[in-house]
């Protein structure tokens, strides 16, 4: 049953009286020379999707496609919104959703300059709403390493920008809109342990891709969709099964 809220009338919408929604956020950016440019936000809307065919209830929002995306402005045509414009888009969109009566809200975050935006729309969010329940996936690519077997990627644990990971579930999910044969990356080996530099994606490659894209393939690409729609789907399932009442026991 089709539940994207793009491809529903009113009158559907009004029907289905949906409960709860799913909001994928993402980018239009350089991914190495090898990737699409949206694949941050086609692997979000496209994992968003298979997450909400488990819930009747769930609408899909249309995709952010356009986030905060200057630190890879050296690389061909990488749009980019200013953060505070990120945020208050986001913040927006969550807004109109609790005005129309969607309190439950999960966040399919695709891309890494979205994390703060997407932490201090939802903060400012419940200022606002203290009905306002939302949970996310920050950082699926990180997510997925960690569910999967140890032996899954070969290197770096299949991390990076356009790297082992991000390129093998791009080859799954859109084959057809990438360009393997340009892949190329490089793992930083500079960089602390323990702390976060703050660097410019310039400083780390030449190829606008870290890691090893060249070791990814649609397999392991498959095996992190699997694995990150389990995540999602059985986390949803056990906020509804809660009715969304997280609070902590007996407070």
């Amino acid at each position: 049953m089709n539940n994207e809220l793009l491809k529903l009338t009113a009158h559907q919408v009004k029907e289905r009286e949906f409960k709860k929604a799913i909001l994928a956020i993402g980018s239009c950016e350089a991914h190495g020379y090898h990737l699409a440019e949206g694949t941050d936000t086609l692997v979000s809307y496209m994992l968003s999707c298979k997450i909400a065919e488990h819930f009747d209830d769930m609408v899909v929002l249309p995709p952010v496609t356009v986030g905060y995306s200057a630190h890879y402005d050296d690389f061909p045509l990488s749009l980019t919104l200013q953060y505070d414009t990120v945020t208050q888009v986001i913040y927006d969109i969550l807004d109109s959703c609790l005005r129309n009566g969607l309190e439950r809200i999960f966040i399919m975050n695709g891309h890494d300059g979205n994390i703060a935006p997407i932490e201090i729309a939802c903060r400012k969010i419940k200022e606002k709403y203290r009905n306002a329940k939302m949970a996310a996936l920050p950082q699926w690519w990180v997510t997925a390493g960690e569910v999967l077997p140890s032996d899954t990627f070969e290197v770096w644990n299949g991390l990076g920008h356009a790297g082992e990971g991000e390129s093998s579930i791009a080859y799954y999910l859109f084959p057809q809109w990438n360009q393997p044969e340009y892949a190329k990356g490089f793992v930083p080996d500079r960089l602390p342990e323990h702390v976060d530099v703050k660097w410019d994606f310039s400083e780390l490659t030449s190829t606008g891709a870290t890691g090893d894209p060249t070791k990814a393939t649609p397999e392991k690409g498959k095996m992190m969709a699997d694995a990150i729609e389990t995540v999602c789907v059985k986390a949803i399932a056990q906020l509804d099964q809660m009715d969304w009442n997280y609070n902590t026991s007996n407070i």
